[in-house]
């Protein structure tokens, strides 16, 4: 099957989202621009190293200057709502990629394909224009924008199960086995 390509630039919304409840929640990356809305799978531990890489590079780029001249980008209202229906897996990352696009003034994310047998695919920059590469999903923010994906990123990875105060594994809401109660249940 030929390669498929998401590209947004910018998106009129860009966030992490979860379907389900704690404990069985599927993560998603989701690009919006008008009508067209690509879902993309993620794991949960992908959603919160993104948001922590993202953080990191706004705040270097604050750090060398670069935000100030970004000021006038305008404010990117704090996000909150569901992700956006219908949600159709696009296809589950293996890979993701961040950058600053100097040129444009814009933070760029990408969301590659996984393998079929879950591994992230290898891939050159030379190859991006190969039809048979791994889908790709291309997303340039403002500095705002990816503001916002992380603070809404965060959220959503803390929304999960709380820890347990013995072991901080996670709680089921029916309690759980815990190894620092030699292996006794608890609520």
């Amino acid at each position: 099957m030929p390669r498929r390509r998401y590209l947004f630039d910018p998106p009129e919304r860009f966030v992490a989202g979860t379907v389900g409840l704690p404990g069985d929640r599927t993560f998603f990356l989701q690009a919006r621009d008008g009508p067209r809305v690509v879902s993309v799978v993620m794991e949960k531990v992908q959603v919160a190293v993104l948001a922590e890489r993202l953080g990191e590079l706004v705040a270097e780029l604050e750090r060398r200057g670069v935000a100030e001249a970004a000021i006038g980008e305008g404010v990117v209202p704090d996000d909150s709502a569901p992700l956006d229906e219908p949600i159709n897996e696009a296809f589950r990352a293996g890979s993701l990629t961040l950058g600053w696009d100097g040129g444009a003034g814009r933070v760029l994310v990408e969301a590659r394909a996984q393998s079929e047998d879950g591994e992230a695919i290898d891939h050159d920059e030379d190859d991006d224009e190969d039809e048979d590469g791994p889908d790709l999903l291309r997303v340039r923010i403002s500095l705002q924008a990816a503001r916002s994906f992380v603070a809404r990123a965060g959220r959503v990875v803390a929304a999960g199960r709380p820890p347990c105060p013995l072991c901080g594994n996670p709680l089921d809401p029916q309690g759980h086995i815990c190894p620092r109660q030699n292996g006794r249940y608890v609520n």
